[in-house]
């Protein structure tokens, strides 16, 4: 028995595989965009990937924790070595990190793969980044920064500030007297051949010899400080030395930073080179402060993200696909369309793919708006339609009437209302003695007031039976209150189609400022505001005024259509009501007038 249950189990492990590309529902095209300024190859360059509900409308395809993500090289089958640094489904926003084999100054593409259930998480942050990396450190969590290189250089418990919407996810923030302190290590130290720190960075306001990075081993040391809004490097070998005072720093704006040591020192502000120090950099050891108050400088006051130490010294070109794919114009990594089965790309698709949950949820509060909408119209126009044909012909009999105002009504008919709707009526077609009338129920109550005042079932003329002017007032009152009941049967229903026209637009705005403040809010938080990031994410968000705007247009011209049957259909039967009193009027005025004489005659005799 053991035995078969060895085998059973080699024989699963031969039948499982790795999640090949092949196992992925999805597939999206990640364009790749270095500039035609890139003037050299470069190899093993991490890229940022920034999705959100502009580009991606397939976070609820993806795990939750994003760990079916796959990407790969150019032939769709080369793996890329990945690592998430943050993947929020709810709020559709991730920010991945891609090494992609070489960048030129020549478009390229890559791909991604997700939607497989059954995938592990394959990310590998060490793999990420090249040997030549000595440290990088995201802020991605609260407490001290960790390294996500393979070196571990974590830094120590520092007093910096977590600022959790920084440029690309997690910031640090300092107010003045904070620092960060990341200790000395082996692979943390900078050779004489060259070093690179680069990073985030957005002052508070401008500020005097503030240090941005530090490193001080016995007299030598390397620091970059911003004086005011300008930022310099200084170099501590037998005498200070300091670039010029370059650059501008806008408070309140995130600005790429870099310094290269080696042979040459260079400064950097947002891929550009700013100022230089023709000076060889020392061999530095000891530990790396950022933000603080050392070597003659003032503390820092600002946030800082993405701090990244190498040790050699990275070209310009480097540094500038750096600045120009993790910035907010995110113009180097650009998400482009899914990969489609067959035909060409749909935009309606592609828009629907990119409604957000909270649009899905007021298109469908607008989809039974427009369901209950539809169903009183039909409703109205099917009632009305019978109660138009009764009215036809109710009024032609009663037209006919020669001395019975009574003979159309039948005693039986004054409960069909309350068994049977006009609607029910108008489906089964039981119509047939007038039943959709509401000039022949209004007719039916003033019948039932005449038999009352002659206390008999018979409303033929009867010598000695008169009416007076009250009773005659009192019964129009009847009739009056008959077709006051009448027209609100008729309008009953219709408040539902005037919620739907005014509602509707409201209902399905609300969803679109929702959809557009959820878009910008990815946007900001990722840092992508190209327009092929926004458009997507607007388009997705107008669906919903358009899904209220087809729920209120067809309520409005359908209410519009039957208020006005029912004015007609009310109009008529005023018309009846003065009708049936002038003739009733009419019948009993004779029998006053015989009465008025007879009663005469016996008082003369």
């Amino acid at each position: 028995m053991l035995r078969l249950l060895l085998l059973f189990s080699g024989l699963l492990l031969l039948l499982s595989h790795t999640a090949s590309a092949d196992d992925w529902s999805g597939s999206k095209k990640i364009n790749l965009a270095p500039g035609a300024e890139l003037k050299e190859e470069i190899a093993q360059v991490p890229v940022l990937i920034r999705l959100h509900t502009g580009n991606f409308a397939h976070f609820l395809d993806v795990k939750e924790d994003g760990s079916d993500l796959r990407f790969f090289a150019v032939d769709e089958k080369t793996p890329l070595p990945y690592h998430i640094e943050k993947f929020d489904s709810f709020n559709e926003l991730a920010l991945i990190w891609v090494q992609v084999p070489t960048l030129s100054s020549k478009p390229d593409v890559i791909w991604m793969k997700y939607g497989n259930p059954q995938a592990a998480d394959a990310q590998d942050a060490r793999a990420v980044y090249d040997p030549n990396f000595a440290a990088v450190y995201h802020f991605e969590t609260p407490g001290a920064p960790q390294d996500r290189t393979a070196n571990a250089n974590h830094a120590a418990p520092s007093t910096a500030g977590h600022v959790p919407a920084a440029i690309i996810g997690a910031g640090a923030g300092f107010n003045g007297s904070q620092k960060i302190v990341i200790p000395d290590s082996p692979s943390l130290r900078f050779p004489e051949t060259g070093f690179t720190f680069s990073s985030w960075v957005k002052i508070a306001a401008p500020q005097a010899d503030a240090v941005l990075f530090a490193r001080q081993d016995g007299a030598e040391g390397v620091s970059l400080r911003i004086d005011q809004n300008r930022i310099y490097a200084r170099v501590a070998r037998g005498g200070n030395q300091d670039t010029p005072h370059a650059g501008e720093l806008t408070p309140g704006t995130w600005h790429h930073v870099a310094v290269t040591g080696g042979p040459r020192l260079a400064v950097y502000l947002d891929g550009r080179e700013i100022a230089a120090l023709d000076s060889a950099t020392p061999a530095l050891a000891g530990d790396i402060v950022l933000g603080a108050a050392v070597a003659g400088g003032n503390f820092f006051s600002g946030e800082i993200d993405e701090v990244q130490f190498s040790n050699i010294a990275r070209s310009a070109d480097w540094i500038r696909t750096a600045a120009r794919g993790e910035g907010p114009d995110a113009r180097l990594a650009i998400p482009g369309e899914d990969a489609q089965s067959g035909g060409g790309t749909s935009y309606v698709g592609t828009i629907l793919r990119a409604v957000t949950v909270d649009g899905w949820v007021v298109i469908a509060l607008l989809a039974v708006m427009a369901g209950v909408s539809w169903w009183v119209m039909i409703n109205k126009f099917l009632t009305l339609r019978v109660v138009l044909e009764d009215n036809r012909k109710f009024v032609q009999a009663f037209q006919k009437l020669s001395r019975d105002p009574g003979a159309l009504d039948q005693d039986n008919d004054g409960n069909d209302d309350e068994e049977e709707s006009d609607f029910e009526r108008a489906l089964s077609g039981a119509h047939d003695h007038y039943q959709s009338s509401p000039i022949y129920r209004v007719y039916h109550v003033g019948v039932q007031e005449l038999k009352h005042r002659f206390g008999q079932t018979d409303t033929r003329l009867v010598r000695g039976k008169t009416l007076t002017p009250q009773a005659i007032d009192a019964i129009r009152a009847s009739l009056d209150a008959a077709q006051v009941r009448e027209n609100q049967k008729l309008n009953n229903l219709l408040v539902l189609l005037t919620i739907a026209i005014s509602g509707g637009p409201f209902l399905g705005l609300l969803g679109t400022v929702v959809g557009v403040m959820i878009t910008f809010a990815a946007i900001a938080a990722s840092g992508d505001v190209n327009i092929n990031a926004i458009a997507p994410g607007i388009a997705a968000a107008l669906v919903a005024t358009v899904a209220g705007l087809l729920v209120a247009i067809p309520a409005l011209f359908g209410y519009n259509y039957i208020v006005s049957l029912i004015k007609n259909i009310a109009a008529d039967m005023q018309v009846f009501i003065d009708e049936f009193i002038s003739k009733m009027a009419e019948q009993y005025a004779a029998d006053v007038r015989i009465d008025y004489e007879d009663a005469s005659r016996k008082r003369a005799l």
